[in-house]
């Protein structure tokens, strides 16, 4: 059997899926579980949200148990590449400069970042509207690395955060003027809850490829193009089963996938 071979093969390089000789194989997945609905901790401590479901259909796919390993966003390529996990599976776009560093799947969906800030504040996602303002990020995003090189150096202070609820936090307490992140996660994140009443988007979503990059992807180390292969598999399994759609269904109300 292919996957059988894989692992084999991969043990043989030092990787963490679990060699043929136990019982039950398995992958593991680096995730920041503080991003819903992409994913999120819930209080029994069970990782819930699209990413995590989506994940474990293509385990199944793979016939293989998926192992969430937690890991704070901006440390995610570090520990890929320490091989504390075998894949990044956590809102992770797939950027030119990632994959310098990173190998990709194929997409899993797309992705646009918002700016949100309290409702009738007049803010836009621009260096002009925001000059004197604070926004905030989450440390190693794409959101923190557009909004540094596009607006740190034009009066605007930006403030990174370890997670995006504490982004959420300091700009319901009004220590910051606007956050920025997907948009997506800023509106089922806040928006739709009833803290997040006084807010709204600030602007039209960006779009810029350097934040949505290619889409959002599962991230592999490079030079192992077997396990690649064998998600990309999955992924295509997956999408033609009419699973993906079902998964997608249960936290959003249009495409996720995009074009």
């Amino acid at each position: 059997m292919q996957l059988r071979k894989l692992q084999y093969t991969v043990m043989l390089f030092g990787l963490i899926i679990t060699p043929i000789s136990q019982a039950e194989p398995v992958i593991k997945f680096g995730v920041d579980p503080s991003y819903p609905p992409f994913e999120q901790k819930q209080p029994d401590g069970s990782l819930s949200g699209f990413d995590i479901d989506l994940g474990n259909a293509l385990c199944a796919k793979l016939r293989v148990r998926c192992i969430w390993v937690e890991q704070s966003f901006d440390g995610m390529v570090p520990a890929l590449k320490a091989k504390k996990f075998d894949a990044i599976l956590s809102a992770f776009s797939a950027t030119e400069a990632r994959r310098q560093q990173v190998d990709f799947s194929d997409k899993l969906y797309t992705a646009p970042s918002s700016l949100v800030a309290r409702k009738n504040a007049g803010l836009l996602p621009t260096a002009a509207s925001l000059k004197g303002k604070s926004v905030g990020v989450v440390q190693g995003s794409l959101q923190e690395s557009f909004a540094k090189s596009e607006w740190g150096s034009k009066g605007i202070e930006i403030l990174s955060y370890q997670t995006q609820d504490q982004v959420f936090s300091d700009l319901i307490n009004g220590r910051l003027d606007a956050s920025f992140q997907a948009s997506v996660q800023a509106d089922i994140g806040l928006l739709q809850k009833t803290q997040g009443q006084g807010f709204a988007f600030a602007g039209d979503p960006i779009t810029d490829k350097r934040i949505i990059g290619d889409g959002v992807a599962i991230g592999v180390r490079k030079n192992e193009p077997d396990i690649r292969e064998q998600l990309n598999t999955a992924i295509a399994g997956v999408r033609q089963s009419g699973q993906y759609d079902q998964i997608a269904k249960k936290y959003f109300n249009f495409d996720i996938y995009g074009e």
